[in-house]
């Protein structure tokens, strides 16, 4: 039983690493769930074997996996960087994303609008384009459309619904950083109002219900959100101007809702239901796919509703939110939790710095900071001029001399030139050819300076031959499947 556990490094390496269709990749835990399986089933045997030694003490054997390889550390650290980057392509596309989906909108509800405006058998035009409305033999309650061109049928009812819930959900999320399940709990009543008590101002807030953390919270509602909320009411008020009560399921707690006026419902059939959340993702899907948007490695770029939450908070806490204030308004127990989704951009690092610099600058004797003279100003441009010498660029720092007594291929410091790599193969050559007349006039001691400054050579040749391989773009040709090998 022992001998099959995986304690090997070859067994470790088979935790490590996955295998799908005969390709191993790195497992996104590297596999600790599996190593905790394993020194779980060690420890259970020494407590066993302290109750019953005569049962399961031959069995009991120190376990192979320690304690230290459970770190969660290197997979918690590669989580955040990856969210990081994640935020860092998304946030400043979102503003592209805002004015797609407003702009399919428009468009949607513009071709909805003229083709029932337009009577059947007829064309109408919009956007610009011609479009036909097909007679239909029984009336229904969709609006159909063909374009001439294609001969493609629309339907324009299901484009407009899709549209316009598609920028509901995109400018509730981005405007509130609100869990999906939040989302789809919103209701008319989520809308309360708040008046200050020196002024009597009356303060929009929108009321959100008890959902991951079991604790409700109250969010200020800007005017851009505001304008968002009375178009959806707007739209499914019924012929009473009331929001229909609608039945939702809550998939975590297992129940049925009672009757809530929702406000993301729609109609299907002769009843209201409400969308859920399997609902908005496809819905936030298609509004991606008419974006055009890529990430870094050319693919389409995704979006998943808790990515506009991350998006939120880093927004927030970047244009002046306190930390503390944002963990209340998303609803976190820990602020350290608000700051693992808030993304540090390398700008925001180095404006930070510099800021802390000119603080430290105001605090210390001015005359530290006095303007460098002409001589001190020549002396340290003519630096920069030196850096540069006949086979490369050196990386020494400033004020400091060569301690390789100007021998560069010798120094660590030297980055080659890759023009000069024909120079640094005649010196190689040369180098070799009196290493052989010096081992044959028994110049020891020479031989050996000699081979320092060789070895020097090989190796800013690789540096350069490195450098060179990365710029080469190598053609790996199309994949062949086994059914064209045999």
């Amino acid at each position: 039983m022992c001998k099959s556990l995986p304690t090997t490094a070859r067994g470790r390496h088979r935790i490590d690493h996955r295998t799908i269709v005969e390709t191993q990749t790195p497992r996104a835990d590297r596999g600790l769930n599996h190593l905790a399986v394993v020194r779980a089933f060690y420890l259970d045997l020494a407590q066993w074997a302290m109750d019953d030694p005569a049962r399961w003490g031959v069995w009991a054997a120190p376990c192979p996996i320690r304690e230290e390889e459970m770190s969660r550390r290197k997979e918690k650290a590669g989580r955040k960087s990856r969210m990081d980057q994640r935020t860092r392509e998304r946030l400043p596309v979102l503003p592209v994303l805002a004015e797609t989906v407003d702009a399919q909108r428009r468009l949607a509800a513009e071709q909805l609008a003229n083709a029932q405006a337009a009577h059947p058998g007829t064309d109408f035009v919009a956007a610009g384009k011609r479009w036909h409305r097909p007679t239909t033999k029984n009336p229904a309650a969709r609006i159909w459309a063909v374009d001439p061109d294609t001969g493609q049928r629309l339907d324009l009812t299901l484009e407009e619904h899709r549209a316009f819930w598609s920028w509901a959900i995109v400018e509730v999320l981005r405007h509130t950083g609100i869990r999906i399940e939040e989302l789809t709990e919103l209701s008319h009543h989520s809308l309360v109002q708040y008046r200050l008590p020196g002024t009597g101002e009356l303060i929009p807030l929108l009321h959100i219900a008890p959902s991951k953390t079991d604790a409700e919270r109250l969010l200020v509602i800007s005017p851009e959100l505001a304008d968002v909320l009375s178009t959806i009411i707007s739209r499914i008020r019924d012929e009473n101007g009331s929001v229909p009560l609608v039945v939702s399921y809550d998939g975590h707690e297992r129940v049925w809702n009672p009757p809530m006026p929702l406000l993301f419902q729609r109609n299907v059939g002769v009843e209201n239901r409400p969308i859920p959340p399997s609902g908005i993702r496809p819905l936030l899907n298609e509004a991606l796919s008419c974006t055009g948007l890529s990430d870094t490695a050319g693919q389409p770029l995704a979006f998943s509703p808790h990515d506009f939450r991350r998006l939120f908070i880093t927004d927030a806490i970047m244009n002046g939110m306190p930390p503390h204030i944002a963990q209340l308004v998303v609803g976190h127990r820990d602020i350290n939790t608000t700051m693992g989704y808030k993304t540090v951009y390398p700008e925001e690092v180095i404006n930070g710095h510099r800021a802390f610099i000119a603080r430290r600058r105001a605090t210390r004797p001015s005359e530290e900071y006095r303007t460098p003279t002409e001589a001190e100003w020549e002396e340290f441009l003519g630096h920069f001029e030196r850096r540069r010498v006949a086979l490369g660029d050196c990386g020494r720092a400033y004020g400091t001399s060569c301690v390789h007594e100007h021998s560069c291929l010798r120094c660590s410091l030297l980055r080659p030139d890759p023009d000069q790599r024909h120079r640094i193969v005649a010196i190689r050559d040369n180098l070799l050819d009196r290493i052989a007349e010096a081992e044959k006039e028994g110049w020891l001691g020479e031989v050996e300076g000699l081979k320092v400054s060789l070895a020097g050579a090989a190796d800013k040749l690789a540096q350069i031959d490195r450098r060179s391989r990365r710029r080469t773009t190598v053609r790996l040709g199309m994949p062949r499947t086994r059914s064209e090998d045999h």
